[in-house]
């Protein structure tokens, strides 16, 4: 019994990276813009398909080839919704920016349907059986996943703790205005929120898609995971979404061994329903900007 709720744990750990990649780049782009990005979620759809194209004929690249491709175009769409949508509408009401993200997530969406249809779809993968450590069992894309989002979120903490660049986003999550008054290059700082928003976002869904299926509606409902994870870490709060990530995964996954796995996606909903009731600022209780 022991070793079946470690598994459960160890399976909420695997999901909880994904999730907190997902959400350190939803809470960035909330940090220093402060607004949450619904077209997020098909960014990591994108990211997920466009790696399926490129593992495909006629490019058949191997998958950490066909990652890159895939990864450039995830970024080239993050910053095409930053130039043409978000950029002209920054300087109005922020329920504009909240609405039109709404407009292009259903289009982005879409667009994934027109491309490739609304079916299931799988990497083509060789089956390897899983590792085994003690009882507790992890299959080898599961070892990738948590690996590769360590390796990420080293590298956005070295980012953020030992450059120049970590320390003008932090500056611009502050304040922009005053940012930018004190000389820091805000077209600089705007790039790389998206960059690292949509390689984050793109990259997770590779993974993800590595492990499960995907279809057009994976974004959502990553999604909303992402978003309960934010809340949980307090709003713009970066490690505090990392955090976040991880209780969700290990939450929805401990949850299985009570209620019918059908309901795990209910926990995230339930989450964010008692969080805004009794925590609207999380449990750092940081209002906004990149920590």
């Amino acid at each position: 019994m022991t070793a079946y709720y470690l598994q459960l744990i160890v399976n909420g750990i695997i999901a909880g990276s994904i999730y907190a990649m997902f959400a350190v780049g939803l809470t960035m782009v909330y940090g220093v813009f402060k607004f949450i990005n619904f077209s997020h979620g098909e960014l990591i759809t994108w990211g997920a398909y466009l790696g399926l194209m490129f593992t495909s004929p006629p490019f058949s690249l191997p998958l950490y080839q066909a990652a890159v491709p895939a990864l450039a175009i995830t970024v080239a769409l993050g910053l095409a919704q930053d130039w043409f949508i978000y950029r002209p509408l920054r300087q109005s009401n922020p329920v504009s920016l909240l609405i039109a993200s709404i407009g292009l997530s259903y289009l982005m969406r879409n667009a994934i349907r027109l491309f490739w249809g609304s079916d299931f779809q799988t990497f083509n993968l060789p089956v390897a059986r899983g590792l085994s450590f003690g009882g507790i069992y992890i299959t080898i894309p599961q070892l990738f996943m948590v690996t590769a989002a360590v390796v990420f979120l080293t590298i956005l903490y070295l980012l953020f703790t030992r450059t120049l660049l970590g320390k003008s986003l932090r500056a611009a999550s502050d304040n922009m205005e005053l940012a930018d008054i004190m000389g820091i290059n805000m077209t600089r700082v705007t790039v790389t929120v998206w960059v690292l928003a949509s390689v984050f976002a793109g990259t997770g869904g590779i993974l993800l898609a590595m492990d499960t299926n995907m279809d057009p509606m994976m974004g959502m409902s990553s999604l909303i995971k992402a978003f309960a994870a934010v809340l949980l870490g307090g709003a713009g709060n970066v490690w505090g979404a990392l955090v976040g990530g991880l209780f969700i995964g290990i939450a929805e996954n401990v949850s299985v061994a009570f209620i019918s796995p059908g309901y795990k996606d209910f926990i995230s909903f339930a989450l964010i329903f008692i969080l805004l009731l009794f925590r609207p600022t999380g449990i750092f209780g940081i209002k906004g900007g990149v920590r």
